[in-house]
């Protein structure tokens, strides 16, 4: 009879508190864990669906005490329909040329990620990052991970985004663009959704919507969509004790 070998136990830890980059005067926590070994992608989708966001190979979640207001939102990719706005957006598409590319990190790509650190967020603590710090963020990742580059018909580069491939959907982990270019960052949620679509993935997650922050709330703005509150996501917008729970965490 053959022996089974031991499974890896998964441990969670607690990092001590920071201010909160999203709402002044509130305190962060989060709850982490390591994606390491063959189940880590596996373990990667599990804790997706259950609200958990992948930086380097860490996963972790926001659990602030007496603070509900990161919410996990992924948008519903096939029933997707753009507004007029983004309809307009999506009419730039075909005039730029979209290639999907390993988690491998370029100095062209840095020198983009500076100009729109220092452009969009010079207090920020990834204005201070140099290549190296640049090069863990993108290449240091247990998963399937590409770097998503838009170019412009002159062939330069004007926007990326860091993705995840997730077995049941895109996740798009850090996106950024030229400063001049301000509707890249929708374009590039756009582009996911048509890629989930196109190859029959029904989800984009978008990470943390954060009502009232400025920073987080565009993401609303990508119907249908749910989000993930009490272990069930629902779907965003439905009358108030109303929400449908369409499907429950795992």
């Amino acid at each position: 009879m053959a022996l089974q070998r031991p499974r890896r136990p998964q441990f969670f830890y607690t990092t001590a508190p920071l201010p909160c980059p999203y709402l002044p005067g509130r305190t962060e926590r989060k709850v982490v864990t390591e994606l390491a070994g063959p189940g880590a992608e596996a373990l990667h989708d599990r804790l997706s669906r259950a609200g958990f966001r992948r930086s380097h190979n860490i996963a972790y979640a926001p659990v602030c005490p007496g603070c509900r207001a990161c919410v996990p939102i992924r948008i519903l990719a096939q029933a997707f329909r753009p507004n007029r706005t983004q309809r307009k957006l999506l009419r730039r598409l075909p005039g730029l040329t979209i290639a999907r590319t390993g988690p491998r990190a370029t100095a062209e790509q840095f020198a983009l990620f500076q100009r729109y650190q220092q452009a969009r967020h010079p207090e920020g603590d990834m204005a201070a990052m140099g290549f190296y710090d640049y090069r863990a963020m993108v290449e240091d990742t247990p998963i399937s991970t590409s770097v998503i580059e838009f170019r412009n018909p002159a062939g330069a580069l004007i926007g990326a985004c860091l993705t995840d491939w997730l077995g049941d959907g895109l996740s798009a982990v850090y996106s950024f663009y030229a400063p001049e270019e301000p509707g890249l960052g929708t374009l590039a949620i756009l582009w996911l959704v048509e890629e989930a679509r196109r190859i029959g993935l029904p989800y984009v997650y978008l990470g943390y919507w954060v009502e009232g922050s400025r920073k987080m709330g565009y993401k609303s703005v990508f119907r249908p969509a749910e989000i993930l509150r009490d272990g069930q996501w629902r779907l965003l917008g439905a009358p108030a004790g109303e929400e449908a729970a369409l499907t429950p965490a795992e």
